[in-house]
């Protein structure tokens, strides 16, 4: 198994994406709760729509920028967009403007388009025997980040109250500074020499017997589009899982709310749901990088199939099903973006797709909810979540061919 020790310049990665993870914790996660503050509850929902699409939308435009200028300077932009959006955003909700704080909201979604593609710039650097481990624990260092704004709470009750407005306002505040700190970290980040790892436009061996089939295949040319073959069944795993991920992620604590459950026992569901996706970073990496992406998109299928199913229980039925749609996503999401590595000009696309999953997700969910009930979306989300499947099938297909132009 290979061996790998992270420098200095991947920490700096880590620790810019731990606050950017901060960042959204402290911003937009809370916008439902702006929106109720400015009188619009009815419309709560709505930032988190317009973030979504601005990063669906954003995502591929920085994966060109990426391409073109390199990961660096991306980076550095989408980070700075998203301190320009965080500043709006709070100047919208304090002064009660709310065009101006719904703009900062969607510049703070363009933002996330383009920064959460740090993971692919760490995948890159580092050997692709270990990217499942980094990638990982990538996702751990995103609860430091999370647990960090809550550390925080006293400090924005407090500047709250001289503002004479809500912790969730001065929120947006606490954002734009941890994004500024996450660009200038990424200023003194080295992204690594071209070829010093996996070349560009290759698909990232897997397992020992994968890395044998690939090494006997001369390198294709880089793919164009997300239904090549290479990128259409991580690009399948990554959307599914994201989509199910943020629809049943906003809608069950509304169901949980139906049932009777107040803030704090909601909160608590939230946070179960956040331990299954970054706090077993540590385990699922290495598990990947040992057993290949197709483990990550069967198990990852179903658990997400499990949290889908239990999210109709109730009682201590609900908290697990949290958690494993966390655990679920997490599965899928890493196996499929350490399959991506390398693909620079098709993963903005990628993550496009995801987010508009997710968007479309959340819209339909609601819908459905407010005309039959929870029921019906839960075991729509149920069907969909047996599509990481045809993802392993499609690479265990992908595998063996290549191993056959070997011969």
């Amino acid at each position: 198994m290979t061996t790998f020790r992270p420098s200095g310049g991947l920490v700096l990665l880590f620790v810019a994406q731990a606050l950017a993870t901060g960042a959204t914790t402290a911003s937009t996660v809370l916008a439902s709760l702006v929106m109720s503050g400015l009188g619009h509850e009815p419309l709560a929902g709505l930032p988190s729509t317009i973030v979504t699409l601005a990063a669906a939308v954003s995502a591929g435009l920085f994966g060109s920028v990426m391409l073109r200028f390199g990961r660096k300077p991306g980076l550095v932009w989408a980070y700075l967009l998203g301190v320009l959006g965080a500043v709006l955003g709070f100047v919208g909700a304090w002064q009660r403007l709310l065009p101006l704080f719904l703009l900062g909201a969607a510049l703070v979604g363009a933002a996330q388009g383009g920064y959460q593609q740090a993971r692919y710039a760490v995948a890159e650097s580092v050997p692709a025997g270990v990217r499942g481990t980094v990638l990982g624990v990538m996702m751990l260092a995103s609860v430091v980040g999370s647990a960090g704004t809550g550390a925080l709470s006293g400090l924005l009750m407090t500047l709250a109250t001289r503002l004479n407005t809500s912790s969730e306002v001065t929120g947006w505040l606490l954002a734009g500074a941890f994004l500024l700190l996450g660009a200038v970290l990424t200023l003194f980040w080295k992204p690594p020499v071209q070829g010093a790892t996996a070349p560009v436009g290759q698909p990232a061996a897997e397992t020992s017997a994968e890395s044998s089939a690939l090494a006997a295949h001369t390198a294709p040319k880089a793919p164009s589009s997300v239904f090549d073959p290479a990128i259409r069944w991580p690009a399948l795993a990554v959307a599914t899982s994201q989509g199910l991920m943020v629809t049943l992620m906003s809608l069950t604590p509304l169901r949980a709310h139906h049932m009777g459950m107040d803030h704090m026992q909601v909160a608590g569901l939230v946070t179960i749901h956040i331990a299954g996706m970054f706090g077993f970073g540590w385990l699922t990496g290495p598990l990947l990088d040992r057993l290949g992406s197709r483990f990550g998109y069967v198990s990852g299928a179903l658990l997400l199939l499990c949290a889908a199913l239990s999210a109709l229980l109730s009682g201590a039925w609900l908290p697990g099903s949290m958690f494993l749609l966390g655990l679920g996503w997490n599965l899928c999401y890493v196996a499929g973006s350490k399959a991506l590595t390398g693909f620079v000009g098709i993963q903005g696309r990628v993550d496009a797709l995801a987010y508009l999953a997710a968007a479309v997700g959340t819209l339909v969910g609601g819908a459905v909810i407010a005309r039959w009930g929870f029921a019906p979306l839960s075991l729509t989300c149920a069907v969909l979540a047996l599509l990481p499947l045809l993802s392993a099938a499609g690479t265990r297909t992908q595998t063996a061919a290549l191993r056959m132009a070997g011969d």
